[in-house]
């Protein structure tokens, strides 16, 4: 530690409120703990959470910094005792509990990756949150196995880009939903058999018909709301809904005989609040299955936009916006 700067750079949460309230700072650079890294930032992604925690509804875990950024790419610079996963001077991207919006951040060793072959720290950075989140809930909850299919609510985002290469590359029949032809059309340029304007048709009825009345074996739902009742006629036999985000509300009319009588399988998660030992175990499955995948450029990070780290605003109003297709990034430091 002798040899870094006492202090760093940051953007930090002013108080609760729109993009203006992200503040540039300076802060004391992080000391890693037992089993941590601590990392000299290039790049760290913007994420819906990210705005949540910045509008004062998603408070940080207790321990965790109150600074935004739960995903960043750069090089090991210290080490807290008992970190035996990277070394120093390793190029790494880490999921992180908070705090990438900065020059320097901590996190579990465990909970990071290397960079993929070929791959720049923005590439890096645009990994953990979107690939550790539809590892976890697509694979482990939703259990999704080759010749199965799967809907994707949201197929543009950067959660829907990464399910959807993930999905066909596990060697899934994807179909996902977008709100424009063209976010549709890119959603079927990375591998969905169908993409359906949600504005423009019925998705339960394209789903039905495009698979014979059978309905599909998993869902990975962001929507929530009243989504939940027409993704139980969209399920299969058996089918597993997965819900990660409730963007059209936390409530809706659930009909329970067709849980019933189509064996229907519940569940959902939110990532942050996991346990570290949950999240070391999401690294070490994506390391040997999707790592490989990133490296030989079978699938890839869709980034829309990069900015610096000082235009913070602008890029958490860009995903406001929600025009985008793909990820929208950081590039921190020179």
């Amino acid at each position: 530690m002798s040899t870094l700067p006492d202090t760093m750079n940051v953007v930090e949460i002013s108080e609760p409120g729109g993009p203006e309230v992200l503040k540039p700072a300076s802060r004391p650079v992080p000391v890693p703990g037992p089993g941590e890294a601590l990392i000299r930032v290039a790049a760290a992604g913007v994420n819906r959470p990210d705005l949540m925690q910045r509008a004062g509804l998603y408070p940080p875990p207790p321990g965790a910094s109150d600074l935004p950024g739960l995903e960043v790419a750069g090089e090991v610079v210290a080490l807290g005792d008992g970190a035996s996963e990277v070394a120093i001077g390793d190029r790494v991207t880490a999921l992180t509990p908070g705090g990438g919006y900065a020059d320097y951040c901590v996190t579990a060793a465990s909970h990071c990756l290397p960079w993929p072959d070929g791959f720049d720290a923005v590439q890096a950075a645009a990994l953990p949150e979107t690939y550790f989140t539809v590892w976890t809930n697509v694979f482990e909850r939703g259990a999704l196995k080759p010749g199965e299919s799967i809907l994707i609510h949201g197929g543009a985002s950067g959660i829907g880009t990464t399910a959807i290469q993930l999905a066909h590359a596990h060697g899934a029949t994807v179909f996902a939903t977008a709100g424009t032809a063209d976010k549709c059309k890119a959603c079927e340029d990375l591998g969905a058999k169908r993409a359906i304007n949600y504005r423009d048709e019925d998705f339960v009825e394209v789903v039905k018909e495009a698979t014979g009345g059978k309905g599909v074996d998993v869902i990975l739902d962001m929507v929530a709301g009243d989504y939940v009742a027409r993704d139980i006629e969209c399920l299969a036999p058996d089918g597993r809904l997965v819900i990660i985000a409730l963007m059209g509300g936390r409530e809706g009319t659930v009909p329970f005989f067709p849980i019933m009588a189509k064996r229907l399988t519940f569940t959902g998660s939110t990532l942050r609040p996991q346990t570290n030992e949950a999240k070391a175990r999401m690294a070490r499955g994506l390391e040997e299955t999707a790592w490989p995948w990133l490296s030989a450029g079978k699938i890839k990070p869709i980034i829309q936009s990069v900015y610096p780290i000082e235009k913070a605003a602008e890029a958490h109003a860009e995903l406001e916006a929600g025009d985008h297709i793909g990820k929208i990034m950081l590039t921190v430091g020179s």
